[in-house]
C-alpha cells in the first residue's frame, strides 16, 4: 500500500498539508494517525499525536514509526516520550487500510460497553476515566482519554475515538456517546466541543452520567457562539 490513501483522509480545510503515519507497538501491532484540523487551530490533531494516542488507548505502547516526512508535527515529543525509533519509507508498513481500523458491526450494550471501555483509559495524572462511542451508518469507533507528560499533547476519548473513524476513511457520522465513572456529569471539555461542533455540528450526543442518569444534546447546542470563521479557508 502507498501512502496516498492515509494522506487522502486527512482532514486540512484550512491548511491543505495532508500528514499520515504509523505507529507500531512493542508488541507489533500497528496503528495509523493523520492530520485532522480545526479551524481553532491549536486544537488540531498532528498525524503523530492520533497515531500514538490510539496506539495508547489500545493498551500498547508505542516503539516504531513509520513516516514519509520527518518535519510532521509533534514528532520529536512523541519520538522523546517514547523512545521511538524513527524509518522513514516510501511506503506504509500494512498491506491495506482494512488491516488497520475499521467500523465495527457487532451488536452492543451501549452503556455496558462504555463502562467496560473505561478501563482502558490512560489517565495517571487526573484519575478520571473517560470512553466515548461514534457511531456511524457502518458501525462505530471506540475512545477513552489519553495522558501522557506533556498535558496539552494528552487527547480526550471523543477525539480519539474521531482519530479512528478518519484514519478509516469516515467522515460522515450518527451519534456519540459519552461516560464517566466519576463527577457530577459526564460532559465534553471545552476543547471537544469545539471540535465536536465542527464535525459533527447537528448530530445527537448522549452523555452517560456517573449516576446511572442520561441525557441527550444536540452537538450544535453544547457549544454556543462557538468559533467561526468564514475569513478562514475551507
Amino acid at each position: 500500500m502507498s501512502w496516498k490513501p492515509l494522506y487522502e483522509n486527512s482532514y486540512v480545510p484550512y491548511s491543505s498539508d495532508k500528514e499520515a503515519c504509523v505507529v507500531e507497538s512493542k508488541s507489533g501491532k500497528y496503528y495509523a494517525g493523520v492530520r485532522i484540523e480545526n479551524i481553532s487551530y491549536p486544537l488540531t490533531i498532528p498525524a503523530v499525536q492520533a497515531a500514538c494516542a490510539i496506539c495508547l488507548s489500545e493498551g500498547e505502547i508505542p516503539a516504531k514509526i513509520y513516516i514519509q516526512d520527518s518535519s510532521s508535527e509533534q514528532l520529536d515529543y512523541w519520538v522523546g516520550e517514547f523512545n521511538l525509533e524513527i524509518i522513514e519509507t516510501k511506503d506504509p508498513p500494512v498491506e491495506d487500510l482494512e488491516d488497520l481500523y475499521n467500523a465495527s458491526q457487532e451488536n452492543l450494550d451501549v452503556l455496558s460497553r462504555l463502562k467496560s471501555l473505561l478501563d482502558k483509559a490512560v489517565a495517571p495524572n487526573s484519575d478520571f476515566p473517560v470512553s466515548a462511542i461514534l457511531f456511524t451508518e457502518d458501525g462505530y469507533f471506540e475512545g477513552v482519554n489519553v495522558e501522557v507528560s506533556a498535558w496539552t499533547h494528552g487527547i480526550c476519548a471523543e477525539r480519539v475515538a474521531i482519530s479512528k473513524a478518519f484514519v478509516a476513511g469516515y467522515t460522515e457520522f450518527t451519534r456519540l456517546e459519552v461516560h464517566t465513572r466519576k463527577g457530577e456529569i459526564s460532559s465534553p471539555c471545552g476543547a471537544c466541543r469545539q471540535v465536536i461542533s465542527e464535525l459533527l455540528p447537528y448530530h445527537d450526543i448522549i452523555l452517560h452520567h456517573s449516576d446511572g442518569t442520561q441525557s441527550e444534546h444536540l452537538t450544535l447546542d453544547l457549544l454556543p457562539f462557538s468559533f467561526k470563521s468564514s475569513a478562514l479557508k475551507r
